[in-house]
C-alpha cells in the first residue's frame, strides 16, 4: 500500500485527497499493512503538499490498532469514519439509512457522491472541523449530524428531496424483488395444482352457507369483520353480490392483505389487537403459503390444519427450500398462522376441528392464485 494506491483508491490526486479517501485506502487493507504502511503515506503526502493534520494520524493509528487487537466494534470505526468530515453519518438522528454501498442504486448513489461533495465544500471553507469531530467534540458532531439532516430534507436544484429519492428508489427495488418472488411462487403454485391427482369441484352448498355467514360478519363493526374487510379491500369498494368472488376475495385477502384498518387508534404507536393480525398475515413469506396450501391441496378434506400441523407441513415441505436451522422457528410459523386459521373458520376452510373442508379444499389455492396474480 503506497500513496499510488489511496490515489487509485480514491480516483484523486495526490493534492486532492481528503481524510475520507486516506481513510476509506486504510481500511480497504488489512489493519496490519495499513498501519506498516501509513509512515511512509504520511510523508508522502506531505512531500505532495497535501499533510492533513497529526490529530487525523494519530486517530488513523489508533483505530487501526484498535482493529488489529480485535478491540474496535464496527460502529467505532464507522464513527472514526465519519468524523472524517466528509462521510455521510450512516444513521441519522432522523432515522435515515444509507444502504450498504454494495446495495446502493444509481439514485442513491448519486446522492451519496452529491452529499460528499457538499461536505467537502463545507470542511473547505471552515463550517466543519475534521478535528474536532474526531476528537469527540459533542457540539461539532451534534452540527455535523444536524446540517446532513437539513441536507437530506432541501430540495436539490432539479426539484429532488434526497432522502426521498433514496427511500423512493430503496421501495422500488424491494417491490421489484416482492413481484418477482411472488411470480415465481404462483407459477410453482400452478404447477403443483396441475399435478394434482383429483381436482376438486365447488361445493356450491358449503360456499352458499359460507358467504352468507361472511356477509352477515362484514356488516358487523369489530374484530373479525373489521379486519377481513381490510383485508379484502371491501373498506374501499363494494362489496360483490357473486357468492363465489366474494368469498374468493377475502380468501385471497387473508393471504395478501389489500389495505390498513381505517378506524383510529388511541395511540398511533401502539399496534391493537386488530393490527397486529394484520402485520401477522403481512409477515407470512410467499414459500410458506405455498408450502402450507401445496401440502393441504395434496391432503385434501379432512386434513387437520390447525397452526401446529401448518407449521409441520412447512417444516417437511419439498416444495420450497428450508434454511439450514429452519426447523427450530416451529413456534415462531405457528404464531404467524394462528390468525390465518382463525380467519379460516369463519370463511369455511376449516371446521370446529380445524380440519379442512371441502370447500377450503377447492378453494385456498384458486384464493392463493388470486393473491398472487397481477391485479388490473
Amino acid at each position: 500500500m503506497d500513496l499510488l494506491f489511496v490515489c487509485e483508491h480514491a480516483g484523486r490526486p495526490a493534492t486532492g485527497l481528503t481524510r475520507r479517501d486516506v481513510a476509506r485506502a486504510l481500511l480497504a487493507v488489512p489493519s496490519g499493512v495499513a498501519l506498516v504502511a501509513m509512515p511512509d503515506l504520511r510523508r508522502a503526502l506531505v512531500r505532495a503538499g497535501n499533510p492533513l493534520t497529526p490529530v487525523f494520524w494519530d486517530s488513523a493509528k489508533e483505530t487501526l490498532r484498535s482493529i488489529e487487537a480485535g478491540i474496535a466494534t464496527v460502529g467505532d470505526v464507522q464513527r472514526w469514519l465519519e468524523a472524517t468530515g466528509t462521510e455521510p453519518i450512516l444513521l441519522t438522528a432522523g432515522h435515515f439509512v444509507w444502504p450498504e454501498e454494495d446495495e446502493r442504486g444509481p439514485v442513491t448513489f448519486e446522492m451519496h457522491a452529491l452529499l460528499v461533495g457538499y461536505l467537502e465544500e463545507l470542511v473547505a471553507s471552515g463550517v466543519v472541523d475534521p478535528d474536532a469531530l474526531v476528537l469527540g467534540d459533542p457540539a461539532a458532531r451534534r452540527a455535523y449530524e444536524e446540517l446532513q439532516e437539513r441536507w437530506l430534507a432541501e430540495p436539490l436544484p432539479d426539484g429532488r428531496l434526497p432522502g426521498h429519492a433514496v427511500s423512493d428508489e430503496q421501495d422500488e427495488e424491494l417491490f421489484a424483488a416482492w413481484d418477482e418472488e411472488e411470480s415465481f411462487a404462483l407459477a410453482e403454485l400452478r404447477r403443483i395444482v396441475a399435478e394434482l391427482p383429483e381436482r376438486p369441484e365447488l361445493p356450491m352448498e358449503e360456499l352458499t352457507r359460507a358467504a352468507g355467514r361472511l356477509r352477515e360478519m362484514l356488516e358487523q363493526p369489530g374484530y373479525p369483520g373489521n379486519v377481513l374487510r381490510a383485508c379484502a379491500g371491501f373498506d374501499v369498494r363494494p362489496m360483490p353480490d357473486d357468492d363465489a368472488e366474494l368469498w374468493l376475495s377475502a380468501a385471497a385477502g387473508v393471504s395478501a392483505p389489500v389495505s390498513d384498518l381505517t378506524e383510529e387508534t388511541d395511540d398511533p404507536f401502539e399496534l391493537g389487537h386488530e393490527e397486529s393480525v394484520l402485520a401477522r398475515l403481512c409477515s407470512i413469506q410467499h414459500a410458506d403459503w405455498l408450502a402450507a396450501v401445496a401440502a393441504l391441496a395434496r391432503l385434501g378434506p379432512g386434513a387437520l390444519a390447525s397452526p401446529e400441523r401448518i407449521a409441520l407441513l412447512i417444516a417437511e415441505s419439498e416444495d420450497i427450500d428450508i434454511e439450514e436451522g429452519a426447523e427450530d422457528e416451529l413456534a415462531a410459523t405457528e404464531g404467524f398462522f394462528l390468525p390465518v386459521v382463525f380467519m379460516w373458520g369463519y370463511l369455511g376452510i376449516v371446521d370446529e376441528d380445524d380440519t379442512l373442508t371441502p370447500l377450503g379444499w377447492w378453494g385456498l389455492p384458486r384464493a392463493l392464485e388470486r393473491a398472487w396474480s397481477p391485479q388490473d
